[in-house]
């Protein structure tokens, strides 16, 4: 089955993200928090993952800097789904070796599903090898 875990501190965007990718054929898990995500991947979550990137307590990048420190990056792909635009984004963190897109809000429809459809093509073609 294909995951997805969004992870972002907007109930609406969960809610309208996982509606849906749901409709997609995709198993979706959200979480409010970048500490939330993390215990997810502790229990085993391989997929997709849409981070939020300006989040209380825990920043998208800071949580990406954990999944990779704590040895998930393996077993996941991540976009960054932002509101600060896409250039600030990437000038705001190092992530480029381990973030695979970025989406701006207002998120277009097509290209989150697009995108998620590669991301998760990525994660196939890597299991398989």
């Amino acid at each position: 089955m294909k995951k997805v875990m969004i992870v972002d501190d907007e109930p609406d965007i969960l809610k309208s993200f996982k509606l849906v990718l749901e409709k997609e054929n995709y198993e979706v898990i959200t979480v409010s928090s970048g500490k939330e995500c993390l215990r997810k991947l502790e229990r085993g979550f391989q997929g997709v993952i849409l981070m939020d990137i300006m989040m209380p307590e825990m920043s998208g990048f800071d949580t990406i800097r954990a999944i990779v420190d704590q040895g998930y990056i393996s077993n996941v792909a991540i976009e960054i789904v932002t509101g600060m635009g896409i250039k600030d984004a990437k000038n705001m963190g190092i992530m480029e070796p381990y973030v695979h897109d970025y989406l701006a809000k207002p998120v277009n429809i097509n290209h989150l599903i697009n995108s998620v459809e590669k991301c998760n093509a990525y994660l196939e073609a890597k299991s398989k090898t």
